[in-house]
């Protein structure tokens, strides 16, 4: 995640050499491309951490220090 980033509200992903942009709300990609296998243990990810995906959200769009959000297990 970028401060100050575009709507809609997304992260960044990147894996080897792929790179995509995920929708917060939908976890689907807005642009780029990642492996389906990767693409679902991102979208099992951000399933359950979603609302923190939506505060670290909020608080860069406000320049505020983002928290840390923990990997899947």
């Amino acid at each position: 995640m970028y401060y100050n980033d575009h709507d809609p509200p997304h992260f960044h992903v990147r894996y080897g050499g792929d790179r995509a942009l995920i929708a917060i709300d939908t976890l689907t990609v807005l642009e780029g491309r990642i492996p389906p296998r990767v693409l679902g243990l991102i979208v099992e990810w951000g399933t359950l951490h979603r609302e923190e995906l939506l505060a670290d959200w909020t608080r860069s769009r406000k320049l505020e220090l983002l928290k840390k959000i923990a990997p899947l297990a």
